[in-house]
């Protein structure tokens, strides 16, 4: 509870300034341009007191976040949400049905995994920068680029 009430949006602002934000979104642009999919990032500083205590976990926020950004809202029903609770420095993937068909959800936990490593070392940008193109491969492997593929989710870190 304590880190959700010191952890606030300025927090997020030191974590990701600018330069870091922008750096996260030409890693999705750049990956994107290998596959078909949507990957959208997004950072939450903390859940607010009631939702924490009513234990209100980071998969369950990321599953509600994964439907406000409409991540799900794609052609080939392969968008991709990274969302991090920065309190928690929790990072939660929610993949949608076309690419999570395909991938065990081991492969999606690994990922997770090694980005929380990274975050451990104060090393968020370079994590989710990693953490994004290990899932732009995973895309590109299942959803191969086509010349008329659109992007349909913007780019830019969503910080919420």
């Amino acid at each position: 509870m304590l880190r959700h009430v010191v952890t606030d949006h300025l927090s997020v602002r030191r974590t990701f300034p600018h330069s870091a934000l922008q750096r996260i979104e030409h890693a999705i642009a750049a990956g994107e341009r290998g596959h078909r999919g949507q990957i959208c990032f997004a950072v939450e500083g903390a859940l607010p007191p009631l939702r924490v205590l009513r234990d209100l976990t980071p998969r369950e926020r990321a599953l509600e976040v994964f439907g406000q950004l409409r991540v799900w809202d794609t052609e080939d029903n392969a968008g991709v949400l990274v969302y991090l609770l920065l309190a928690d420095r929790d990072v939660e993937i929610v993949a949608d049905r076309g690419i999570d068909r395909r991938v065990p959800s081991g492969v999606w936990k690994a990922i997770c995994t090694r980005m929380e490593a990274q975050f451990r070392e104060g090393r968020f940008v370079e994590g989710i920068a990693a953490g994004i193109g290990e899932i732009g491969a995973l895309l590109a492997a299942h959803f191969p680029r086509t010349a008329d593929a659109p992007n349909e989710l913007p780019d830019k870190p969503v910080i919420l």
